[in-house]
């Protein structure tokens, strides 16, 4: 036994260092990007550059100036209020399809799920002009909520896929339990998947605020009111502002940004572990 734990000592040892190294080369842009939101804005120039800011450098200038602009909290809102609603509206709908797929037997069920899956390898940057004119025409240009429907129908896909796994590992006795006292479809969907489902249907939330959250080139094409617009084109506005990039603003909106997010991950972690194992074994 001793000898067995001394061969497998190096390989652990190899293991545990190349995912240290991974793990640091994961965090590097994030603590880079925290650093430079507390340097003044001229400090990122120097020569030579310096990766943490000297303690009597550091400055919180660059967070007073984004949280002094009303902008931000527009803008700020308006990340909160499409991502939050594309979850909602994408939970329920990708959560109801992948119920009807993965407990209904009917005509076509294997080709709709086919074409779930094949959308999911699309990028959506290639139907960005059929996008343009299908938005045009239902006049949802220039309009916040206009985002809603195409990021739903972005993350559908990916969420259903998911969703169907992990719903197909719960047994279907529950079901017949509840038909069996008169239940209804909607009372099994409703009262029993639903709930006993909600680790995938968290984990996949996860990703969905994500993506509304993050989205930049579709909102930038269709956003043309700055009142309208969300953090992520915020942020890129003062790219080339004023003659040169305010590195220290966009870093100190960055992680201003990214504070929901962790919140969210942090609230959500149980569930996004036991779902994305469960889901994608299963789907």
């Amino acid at each position: 036994m001793h000898t067995l734990k001394k061969r497998e000592l190096p390989s652990n040892i190899l293991r545990y260092v190349l995912l240290l190294l991974g793990g640091a080369v994961s965090i590097m842009p994030m603590i880079y990007m925290i650093s430079t939101s507390l340097k003044p804005n001229g400090a990122l120039y120097e020569f030579p550059p310096k990766f943490f800011p000297a303690l009597d450098t550091i400055t919180i200038e660059n967070y007073v100036y984004i949280f002094s602009q009303e902008k931000f909290y527009i803008n700020f809102l308006n990340s909160v209020i499409v991502a939050v609603l594309t979850v909602v509206i994408a939970a329920f709908v990708s959560s109801a399809l992948a119920f009807c797929l993965a407990r209904f037997r009917f005509p076509g069920r294997k080709a709709l799920f086919a074409l779930v899956i094949g959308t999911m390898i699309i990028p959506g940057t290639t139907l960005i002009i059929t996008q343009y004119q299908l938005a045009s025409f239902f006049k949802l240009t220039n309009k916040l909520l206009g985002l809603v429907p195409f990021y739903v129908a972005w993350v559908i896909p990916f969420s259903t896929f998911m969703i169907k796994g992990y719903i197909e590992s719960i047994p279907r006795e529950f079901d017949e339990a509840v038909y069996m006292d008169g239940g209804s479809v909607f009372t099994v969907f409703f009262k029993v998947i639903c709930p006993l489902a909600s680790p995938a249907i968290a984990s996949v939330s996860i990703f969905n605020f994500l993506t509304a959250w993050e989205e930049f080139p579709w909102a930038l094409t269709v956003l043309n009111d700055t009142q309208k617009r969300t953090l992520p084109i915020a942020i890129s506005g003062f790219f080339g502002q004023h003659q040169f990039t305010q590195w220290g603003y966009v870093f100190a909106m960055s992680v201003a940004s990214l504070l929901p997010v962790l919140i969210i991950f942090i609230c959500c972690q149980k569930y996004f572990v036991s779902g994305l194992q469960t889901g994608g074994i299963k789907g």
